[in-house]
């Protein structure tokens, strides 16, 4: 139990406080923006098409509403946010392996020095660790 709660607290930790309440935040504001899509857009195409508004689909079952319309708009919601997301996703990710791309390409700066294995700068002449001539 203890590792777990030390693991825990590492992870909520690791990110950034602010960085994650702006995301949210964020998430918040286009979520309300794809809900309003969905209700005042979508829905009303959808009705015109099968003639019914699936904002007021309610079945009643022992006296008790379910609002099943609801919860298909809901649906339509999600879809749309996870679209987003994903594509947003992709598109970071392949930014992302463009500059790895780019770093991977750079020269090596250092060496290895052959006779004591340490990292020295690649225009060396003579190890700064061993003192070994090296030749170019």
């Amino acid at each position: 139990m203890k590792s777990f709660i030390s693991e825990f607290k590492e992870f909520a930790l690791r990110g950034n406080v602010m960085d994650m309440a702006i995301g949210i935040i964020i998430g918040a504001a286009f979520t309300a923006i794809v809900t309003a899509l969905v209700d005042n857009i979508i829905s009303p195409i959808i009705g015109m098409f099968v003639k019914v508004d699936f904002n007021h689909l309610v079945a009643t079952v022992n006296g008790v509403e379910l609002q099943y319309g609801a919860f298909i708009m809901a649906i339509v919601n999600f879809v749309i946010v996870a679209l987003v997301l994903f594509c947003i996703i992709k598109a970071m990710n392949k930014a992302a392996s463009l500059s790895k791309k780019e770093e991977a390409e750079e020269e090596p700066t250092t060496k290895e020095c052959p006779f004591c294995l340490q990292e020295i700068p690649i225009k060396a002449t003579r190890c700064p660790h061993c003192t070994s001539e090296l030749k170019e």
